[in-house]
């Protein structure tokens, strides 16, 4: 989206994950005021584009966490990422094992242990 700007954003077709429409797809962004969108419940809008690349999980997570927020707080729109970023393992550690005795086992990385030479 940074490459094209608020142009580009215009022209993306913007859909209500949170509703689909009964032939399939979904229904487009944003609730009117009449009676039929009265019920409708707060939309949580994505471009068609990542929409049809979400698989059915990733748009329950994102509607449900839009929803569970306090909406239109101060007269201002809530947002919620769409993504939620996962949690690495091993008590937050994300590098690769560079020596460990794994019970009893030596393991290491010859490559790493070159870089951190001196470091570890």
């Amino acid at each position: 989206m940074a490459k094209g700007g608020l142009k580009e954003w215009f022209k993306q077709n913007w859909v209500d994950i949170g509703s689909k429409k009964k032939g399939g797809g979904f229904a487009k962004c944003g609730r009117s005021k009449q009676k039929k969108d009265a019920k409708r419940k707060y939309p949580k809008c994505v471009p068609r584009a990542k929409a049809n690349r979400m698989t059915e999980g990733e748009r329950r997570s994102a509607v449900s966490r839009k929803r569970a927020r306090a909406q239109g707080v101060g007269g201002k729109p809530t947002n919620v990422k769409t993504f939620t970023r996962k949690k690495a393992a091993m008590g937050g550690y994300t590098g690769s094992m560079i020596d460990a005795d794994l019970g009893g086992v030596s393991v290491s990385n010859p490559s790493y242990g070159q870089y951190y030479k001196g470091m570890v």
